[in-house]
C-alpha cells in the first residue's frame, strides 16, 4: 500500500502539468500502439508517458506544450466528455451548452464567431482524435486511458491540419494475455431537477487466442436529469394564443386556456458502445478493427429566456419542445507494423458518419425578419433539421526507430466529408396556409449538399546536436476542394413543397498550401528542460450550409438563400511562437511549468449573414492575434498530499477592422425598421474564451483498514467572457466570471472503490453563453420577443459511485 499512499494524487497534477504528472502510473502495453519505441523512456510508476509526437516519450522529456490526463483522474474528477475537459486544460474553454450537440471549444482564443446557447457539431479549428480516427464529437470518456491535449498546430505530425491544436482520445487496447471485467455506477440529485440522475457501464476483455486474438468492448448508459422547464408551451399551435394577456404577464384564465408547463426538458439520454478486435502475430504486427457507436436524446435546450413573460433562471419560454436525437458510428482498421527495426508503420483507414434531428421554436427568427407575421395573435411556428455528415479519411505514417541521433516521421492523409441536410420550417394553422395544397403548413424548405475533399503529405525530422539539445524542423503541404449544391422554396408563397422540385443551385472551390514547423529544446538536466516553436497553422475553406439562390432572383425577394460571392469561404492561418520551461524540483516534490505563446492569425473565418434572409454564413476578413501564458504546478509537501494549480492568461482581439460584420437593430427593440452593419474594430476582443482562467486543488490520501480513503477539493475559476466581436457597440454581453468547487471522499481496498461527490457545492448560477444580442429583446407589433436567451451553468450535484474490478 505505500507506493499507492504515496503517489496517489488528484486530477489536477495529471491534468495542470504539461510534463511529468506525479499521479498516473505508466501506459499499459499497448498504449503505445502505432508510435515509436524509445529506450530512454524512464521506466517509473510515478510518470505518465504521452505519444502526441509521435513517439512514446515522458511528458518532460516532450519539447511540445502538451498536457495528459490519465485513467485515474478521468474517474475520479468524473470527467465524462469533451465538456467536463475545460476545468482543467489551461488555455481551454468550453461552454456547457447541454447535450443537444458537442458544443464549442476554443483553444487559447482562436474564435471569431458569436457564442450560442445550443454550441456546434462541428469545428475544424480544431482535432479531435478517437484513437487514431480524426471525428468531431463527445464521445464518453468511457474506457480510456488517458485524454492528451496539444496547444498550437499539429499538422506536421498528424494527418488532419489545424488552427489551434488537437485532442486525443486514447483509449485502453485489447490485452490478448488476460481476461479483464470492470464495472461501474453512479446516482446523484442535480438541485433544481425533479428527477435522479444515473450511469451504468462495463468493460470485458476476452482473449481468444492467447497472445494472438483478443476482444475488448466498453458500453455504457448515461441518464442525466434536466433542470430547465419550459411553462409556455402552446396547447395548439396557430390556435392557441402564445401570449394571451399582452407582452408584460399571463393571468391564470389565459394561461390554463392556452398554454402548459413540462420540466426537465433539458435531460440527457446516452448509450454508447466501443467494440476492439485485436488480431496480431507477434508485437510487431498488429491489426486492430474498431466499432464504436453513440446516441444521444434530449428534448430542451439548456438555456434560458432572460426573464421574457416572468420566467425564470431555469425556465426557458419556448412555445415548442425542442427535441434533438443525434447518433455517431465509426469503424476502422488499424495495422501497426515493426519493419526490421528500422521504421514503424501505421496506416488507418476510417468511415464514420454523424446524424442530427432536431426541432426548435423558430417563431422569433420569423418575427425578426420582420414578415408581419405577429400580426395573427395566434403564430408560432417551429423547424425541424436533419443533417448527416459522412467521412471517410485514410492515414498511413512511417516513424524511425533505427535509432542514432536523427529520427523522422513521414505521412500522407485523405478526408473526404460528405454534409446533406434538409430543413424545414411549418407555420400551423396560419391563415396564409392553404391547408389543402400545404397541409404541413411549410413555410420554408431547403437543402444542401456538400462535399470537401483533402489531401495532404506531412512529417518532420529531428536531430540531437547533443545529448542534451535537439532540433527540429517538419513541413506539410496539403491541397483541398470544396463543392456546393442546393436548393429553397417558400411554399407559402406558391413555390413547389419539396425544394428537391427546383433546380439545384451551386459552385465549387478550392485551395493548396504548405505549413511548416521548427521546434527545439535544451535539457539542462533530467529535471530542467527548456523549449521553443514556431510553426504555421491552417485551417480549411469550405461552402456555407445555405441553399443557393436562384439564378432569377429578384431585388428585395423574400427568400433565405446564398449569392455566389457567399456560398464558400476560404482557410484561414496561423504563425505561432511559443517559449517554455519545465522543472522539478526537491526530489520531484515540486513541478512547476510555464510557457508563453504568441499567433498571428489571417484571413479570419467570420460570421456573417446572407444578404437574402439574413442566416448566417461564414466570410473571411481581418487579422488578429492571441498572446499570453501558462503556469502550472504541484507540490507534494508531506506523504500523501499533494497540493496542485494553474493560471492561464490569453488577450485575443482584432488587428485590423471589418467592414458591416456586426449586424444589429437599428434600434434596439425597434421592429419599425430594418438591419444596421457595423463594422468590428481593431482592437476588438476575439469572443467565446476567458481571457483569465486557473484552478487549485489539493488531494490528501491516508491508509485505513484494508485500504486508503483519499480526499479531495478542487476550486475552477472561468473568468469572463465576450459574446461577440464589439460586444459593446453591438448588444452583445460580456458574461461575468465565476469560480466553482467540487469534492469527493473515495475509499479504495483491494479492486473496489466507493465515492461520495459534489459538484458545484455551492450551487452558483452563471450565464455561460447567449443567443443572438440585446438589440433582437423587445416587442414587435404587441408580441415580445422570446429571441435571445442564455445558456446557464449546470446546479449542484451530489452523489455516489462504485468501481470494481476483475
Amino acid at each position: 500500500m505505500t507506493s499507492r499512499i504515496q503517489f496517489k494524487v488528484g486530477l489536477l497534477s495529471a491534468t495542470f502539468i504539461s510534463s511529468v504528472m506525479m499521479a498516473v502510473p505508466a501506459m499499459a502495453e499497448d498504449a503505445t500502439a502505432g508510435v515509436a519505441a524509445d529506450s530512454t523512456v524512464a521506466d517509473d510508476e510515478d510518470t505518465i508517458i504521452v505519444t502526441g509526437t509521435r513517439r512514446a516519450t515522458t511528458l518532460m522529456d516532450t519539447p511540445i506544450n502538451i498536457t495528459a490526463i490519465g485513467a485515474n483522474e478521468l474517474n475520479s474528477e468524473r470527467i465524462d466528455d469533451i465538456r467536463d475537459i475545460s476545468d482543467f486544460i489551461p488555455g481551454m474553454t468550453v461552454s456547457d451548452t447541454g447535450a443537444g450537440t458537442t458544443g464549442s471549444i476554443v483553444l487559447r482564443g482562436l474564435n471569431a464567431s458569436d457564442v450560442g446557447d445550443g454550441g456546434t457539431n462541428y469545428d475544424d479549428s480544431l482535432g479531435i482524435y478517437l484513437g487514431e480516427v480524426p471525428l468531431y464529437y463527445d464521445f464518453k470518456l468511457l474506457d480510456i486511458e488517458r485524454v492528451e491535449v496539444l496547444l498550437g498546430p499539429q499538422g506536421t505530425l498528424f494527418g488532419l491540419g489545424t488552427l489551434a491544436g488537437n485532442i486525443r482520445y486514447i483509449p485502453n487496447r485489447p490485452n490478448a494475455t488476460s481476461f479483464e471485467m470492470a464495472a461501474h455506477g453512479r446516482t446523484y440529485v442535480k438541485s433544481h431537477s425533479g428527477d435522479i440522475g444515473y450511469q451504468v457501464d462495463a468493460m470485458v476483455n476476452v482473449p481468444i487466442v492467447q497472445d494472438h486474438i483478443a476482444f475488448r468492448t466498453s458500453t455504457g448508459y448515461y441518464y442525466d436529469p434536466g433542470f430547465i422547464d419550459y411553462p409556455l408551451l402552446v396547447k395548439e399551435p396557430g390556435v392557441s394564443l402564445p401570449q394571451p394577456d399582452g407582452p408584460d404577464s399571463i393571468s391564470e384564465a389565459g394561461y390554463d386556456a392556452n398554454l402548459y408547463k413540462k420540466k426537465d426538458l433539458n435531460f440527457e439520454k446516452t448509450f454508447t458502445t466501443r467494440n476492439q478486435l485485436l488480431l496480431q502475430t507477434s508485437e510487431d504486427l498488429k491489426l486492430t478493427l474498431t466499432y464504436a457507436y453513440q446516441q444521444t436524446k434530449t428534448d430542451g435546450a439548456q438555456s434560458n429566456s432572460a426573464g421574457v413573460l416572468g420566467t425564470g433562471r431555469y425556465e426557458n419560454a419556448s412555445r415548442f419542445e425542442e427535441p434533438v436525437n443525434r447518433h455517431a458510428h465509426l469503424a476502422s482498421a488499424e495495422v501497426n507494423a515493426n519493419i526490421a527495426d528500422i521504421v514503424d508503420l501505421v496506416a488507418t483507414g476510417a468511415y464514420t458518419e454523424t446524424v442530427y434531428h432536431g426541432k426548435a421554436d423558430v417563431t422569433d427568427l420569423l418575427l425578426d425578419l420582420d414578415y408581419d407575421y405577429e400580426l395573427f395573435p395566434a403564430f408560432a411556428a417551429w423547424n425541424e433539421s436533419d443533417t448527416k455528415r459522412k467521412q471517410k479519411n485514410a492515414e498511413i505514417r512511417f516513424v524511425s526507430r533505427h535509432g542514432g541521433p536523427f529520427r523522422w516521421v513521414l505521412g500522407g492523409f485523405y478526408n473526404e466529408n460528405k454534409y446533406h441536410s434538409d430543413y424545414a420550417e411549418h407555420i400551423p394553422n396560419h391563415p396564409w396556409v392553404d391547408a389543402a395544397s400545404n397541409p404541413e403548413a411549410l413555410e420554408y424548405v431547403s437543402y444542401v449538399e456538400s462535399k470537401v475533399t483533402e489531401k495532404a503529405i506531412f512529417g518532420e525530422g529531428t536531430f540531437n546536436v547533443t545529448p542534451q539539445w535537439q532540433l527540429t524542423a517538419g513541413a506539410r503541404y496539403y491541397k483541398y476542394t470544396s463543392s456546393l449544391s442546393g436548393a429553397a422554396a417558400l411554399p407559402v408563397l406558391g413555390d413547389p413543397l419539396s425544394p428537391y422540385d427546383l433546380p439545384a443551385n451551386g459552385g465549387k472551390a478550392g485551395k493548396s498550401g504548405w505549413v511548416w514547423k521548427f521546434n527545439s529544446s535544451y535539457n539542462f538536466s533530467p529535471d530542467f528542460m527548456v523549449y521553443g516553436t514556431y510553426s504555421k497553422g491552417y485551417r480549411i475553406g469550405g461552402p456555407n450550409r445555405v441553399a443557393p439562390c436562384p439564378a432569377d432572383i429578384k431585388p428585395g425577394q423574400q427568400i433565405i438563400c446564398a449569392l455566389p460571392d457567399e456560398m464558400q469561404y476560404g482557410p484561414d492561418t496561423t504563425k505561432n511562437i511559443e517559449l517554455g520551461t519545465r522543472m522539478q524540483l526537491l526530489d520531484r516534490k515540486v513541478t512547476l511549468n510555464f510557457n508563453l505563446f504568441h499567433i498571428d492569425w489571417k484571413g479570419i473565418q467570420l460570421d456573417s449573414a446572407t444578404l437574402y434572409g439574413a442566416t448566417g454564413i461564414t466570410v473571411n476578413g481581418g487579422s488578429g492575434k492571441s498572446k499570453g501564458f501558462e503556469t502550472s504546478f504541484s507540490v507534494r509537501p508531506a506523504t500523501g498530499l499533494s497540493v496542485q494549480g494553474t493560471y492561464s492568461y490569453t488577450d485575443a482581439k482584432l488587428t485590423e477592422d471589418v467592414p458591416g460584420i456586426l449586424t444589429i437593430r437599428t434600434t434596439p427593440g425597434d421592429y419599425s425598421n430594418r438591419f444596421t452593419q457595423l463594422d468590428a474594430l481593431s482592437g476588438d476582443r476575439l469572443p467565446g474564451s476567458a481571457k483569465h482562467s486557473g484552478s487549485l486543488g489539493a488531494t490528501y490520501t491516508m491508509p485505513l483498514g484494508d485500504g486508503d480513503l483519499t480526499a479531495n477539493w478542487t476550486a475552477t475559476y472561468r473568468g469572463n467572457i465576450v459574446t461577440r466581436l464589439g460586444w459593446d457597440r453591438a448588444y452583445g454581453d460580456k458574461l461575468p466570471g465565476y469560480t466553482t468547487h467540487r469534492a469527493s471522499l473515495t475509499y479504495d481496498w483491494d479492486d473496489f472503490s466507493l465515492t461520495l461527490f459534489a459538484n458545484n457545492i455551492f450551487d452558483k448560477y452563471a450565464v455561460v453563453s447567449v443567443a443572438n444580442d440585446r438589440s433582437r429583446i423587445g416587442v414587435n407589433d404587441g408580441v415580445a420577443v422570446r429571441y435571445y436567451r442564455q445558456a446557464v451553468l449546470n446546479p449542484r450535484t451530489v452523489g455516489i459511485e462504485g468501481r470494481m474490478k476483475f
